[in-house]
């Protein structure tokens, strides 16, 4: 899947002598990228700079403070026009020929936030890759870009990083005169959703791409998780259904109790939640709610949450939480929704700044959201047989713990590839699924990056052929003031995280929080 796009004169045969050399393409001085013409695409701007140059600060959601680039390179910005109604902005970070590796690693988005890191552009750069991103096709935090702009949803949902990568290849190859040699992707949550998208619509665009606790299939999951808010915050935090968060720690403890000890060690981890049988009736009050259990409503509340968003004829929507999970909870149903979903009805499906989700109808609104975003945003299908025609190489994450994501909706979907492909040997030589346990989501992603070496498993894959069996994950201790995906506390645990449907499995003797002292096995 090596780049094609190679635009050096065709080998010339002739009669009675031998082949005829070459003609490599010149390298571009960095200025010269200004000349390149692909359609869609204009460039703006293509500057050399050397190590000590300094980046200006990135306000709003990206916050991101001033900072040295510690290597040579060459950036360009430009923008590209799919469609008469879109405007993508795009940034390539190419490193001096002399320090490049000879591979591409593209930068995903969070959320339906446009946005552009240079920094992390540069950070990537840094490294040996040629960096690229992309904003998407707006620049607006919150919803009011999407309302009467369909196609700038498709540019979200899929053109945008296709048209960065076309960019990326061209300039490459004017730049060093010669191919990139392997393209990647490594992403988390939107990034995710970006990056299945790539697999499925662009099956030539990378080699290999990391998607970690995708945003997949967005018409149903933004409904499927609008829901896991809508039943706990519909009518208030006053209302008996409501659960605190004191009482979904409540519900942490006693689905623990239940399944903690299912592979044979109490470490407070449910290593395969799919196995877990819990009933949250079991911390119902048997007398006065006196702070210490749930009351019927809230349990009420809790089954829906495990259970589900599903249509009117019970047919799923969105898979629910897993027993484990409560400690996330909170962050979707203590006081609001989470903003995204609240975005995607506005922006989107009602096109409407001022909807309100207490008028959400799981059935109705789930049916328009498919009816009217599907086809720009969705990223579902099943059938990866181009992808891997192609030579790509696919590493999915789920997180069992993760934030505002359903993990078994992953499972599920690599469950569908396998049935696809003709079943599992047929899927693993290809895609391997790595389910987190206690992961709240992105592991190895944002921060701590040294902790689940999802990226560094692929490159060994695509360019060695050495199949990931595991990925050690690293479990870092909470800290005071803590909220995001990771925490900067110390290690105190490693665990390998086997290939699906493989699970870790104690050895029997030595530290139990050594990775060592683990293998992988199915029971």
């Amino acid at each position: 899947m090596k780049n094609k796009k190679i635009s050096f004169a065709p080998f010339v045969f002739m009669a009675g002598l031998a082949l005829a050399p070459v003609l490599a393409i010149a390298q571009q001085p960095c200025e010269g990228l200004m000349a390149v013409k692909l359609p869609n695409i204009t460039i703006t701007s293509a500057a050399a700079g050397d190590a000590g140059f300094e980046l200006p600060p990135q306000a709003g959601f990206l916050n991101a403070p001033p900072r040295k680039v510690t290597a040579p390179f060459c950036r360009v910005q430009a923008f590209s026009t799919p469609s008469s109604d879109s405007h993508i902005g795009l940034e390539v970070w190419l490193p001096v020929a002399q320090n490049w590796n000879g591979k591409f690693l593209a930068a995903g988005n969070p959320g339906f936030i446009g946005s552009l890191s240079s920094s992390g552009l540069a950070g990537i750069m840094e490294r040996g890759y040629v960096a690229a991103g992309t904003d998407t096709g707006h620049v607006d935090e919150a919803f009011e870009w999407a309302i009467g702009h369909p196609e700038k949803w498709a540019d979200w949902g899929y053109r945008a990083v296709h048209e960065m990568a076309v960019l990326t290849k061209e300039l490459a190859n004017q730049y060093y005169g010669k191919p990139i040699q392997h393209s990647y992707w490594n992403s988390c949550h939107n990034g995710g959703n970006q990056a299945l998208n790539e697999a499925q619509r662009y099956p030539g665009d990378f080699d290999g791409i990391v998607a970690g606790d995708p945003a997949l299939h967005i018409s149903h999951l933004q409904p499927g998780s609008l829901y896991i808010s809508w039943v706990a915050l519909k009518d208030g935090v006053g209302s008996p259904a409501y659960i605190p968060p004191a009482k979904v720690a409540i519900l942490n403890q006693a689905a623990l109790a239940a399944c903690d000890a299912d592979d044979g060690l109490a470490d407070g981890l449910i290593t395969n939640p799919m196995q877990c049988k819990f009933d949250p009736a079991v911390t119902q009050c048997k007398a006065a709610d006196d702070g210490t259990c749930l009351t019927a409503a809230q349990v009420d509340t809790a089954k829906k949450i495990y259970a589900g968003a599903k249509f009117n004829d019970g047919t799923p929507i969105y898979a629910g939480y897993v027993p484990g999970s409560e400690v996330t909870w909170n962050f979707m149903i203590e006081k609001e929704p989470f903003s995204v979903n609240l975005n995607y009805f506005k922006g989107m499906v009602f096109q409407d700044p001022n909807w309100d989700f207490r008028t959400f109808d799981p059935d109705r609104d789930t049916r328009l959201a498919i009816e009217r975003t599907g086809k720009y945003v969705d990223a579902n299908n099943p059938d990866l047989r181009p992808f891997k025609q192609a030579g790509g190489k696919l590493i999915l994450i789920a997180s069992w713990n993760s934030t505002a994501l359903a993990p078994l909706q992953v499972v599920e979907y690599y469950q569908g590839i396998e049935k696809i492909m003709g079943g599992p040997d047929k899927t693993r030589d290809f895609a391997r699924l790595f389910a987190v346990p206690g992961s709240r989501g992105c592991p190895g992603f944002v921060r701590n990056t040294e902790d689940f070496k999802a990226l560094e498993a692929m490159i060994d894959w695509v360019e060695n052929g050495k199949a990931p069996e595991s990925i050690v994950y690293s479990y870092r201790e909470a800290t005071e003031g803590a909220s995001g995906l990771a925490s900067a506390g110390k290690v105190y645990r490693t665990r390998p995280v086997c290939a699906y449907p493989e699970v870790s499995k104690y050895k029997g003797s030595g530290d139990i929080n050594d990775a060592a002292n683990f293998t992988c096995g199915t029971k």
